[in-house]
């Protein structure tokens, strides 16, 4: 159990960095989601744009207490994206 009144730890700066590239990747992550309308119907291009931005928050809340965890959320979301699709054309008939 964690002492309250212990001192927080600040992370380094390469921790700072790598948080901020995760930032960085999930942004350019919102590129696919947004083209999804290419291939997906607005509301299932909405849902993922929720997910999206909660995705987002998660991120910088990590980027506040462990930021080279950043770097997993837009491998997260690509994941998400392509879980989406996929079953969008498996199982709803989703094509381009």
């Amino acid at each position: 159990m964690k002492d309250p009144s212990s001192p927080a730890v600040r992370p380094g700066l390469a921790g700072r960095f790598l948080g901020w590239i995760g930032i960085v990747g999930h942004v350019v992550v919102l590129f696919l989601y947004v083209v999804s309308g290419l291939v997906m119907p607005a509301w299932a291009v909405g849902v993922l744009l929720v997910i999206w931005a909660g995705l987002l928050a998660i991120a910088i809340a990590l980027l506040r207490t462990r930021p080279p965890w950043t770097l997993v959320i837009p491998v997260g979301a690509v994941a998400i994206w392509i879980a989406v699709v996929s079953a969008g054309d498996a199982w709803l008939g989703w094509t381009a």
